[in-house]
């Protein structure tokens, strides 16, 4: 009885608990947020921008789209890693919303005008959390800097 007990509770604690809507649209503005953040600037174009991607990704209001925001920088602010955003982007969301997660991250670094070292940096380190490869990670790009032009 004790063992089956055991054996019970050891594969409730195993089972991860699949986020809500919500839960991955914080995960994936966090994402762009960290990226926002990286070249110590964080421009008011790339925070509209944000926006503008979760609305258009989560077809969400604005208001939302700002709740959102806040939301994930309040998680951006706490993060140790960013495994514990693409963990969950990975458990949840296929190839392709991974690739269109990956052109809305491009869209904030494009946002300012320019692309600094260390944004495209932490956009490849994004990409192999993600388990995107090389094409998909180029593919993103340039989906995105036509969209910026």
């Amino acid at each position: 009885m004790i063992e089956r007990l055991k054996k019970l509770f050891s594969v409730a604690e195993s089972e991860p608990v699949k986020p809500d809507a919500h839960q991955l649209a914080v995960a994936a503005t966090a994402l762009m947020v960290q990226l926002s953040r990286v070249d110590n600037q964080e421009d008011e174009r790339e925070l509209k921008t944000i926006v503008d991607c979760a609305v258009k990704a989560h077809q969400i209001t604005r208001e939302e789209a700002e709740e959102i925001l806040h939301d994930a920088l309040a998680h951006a602010e706490d993060a140790t890693s960013l495994y514990q955003f693409t963990g969950q982007i990975n458990d949840y969301l296929d190839q392709q919303q991974k690739q269109s997660l990956l052109e809305s991250i491009w869209r904030v670094a494009f946002a300012d005008g320019r692309i600094d070292k260390y944004e495209e940096h932490l956009i490849r380190r994004m990409a192999d959390l993600l388990h995107l490869n090389h094409r998909e990670f180029m593919q993103a790009r340039h989906r995105a800097e036509e969209s910026a032009s």
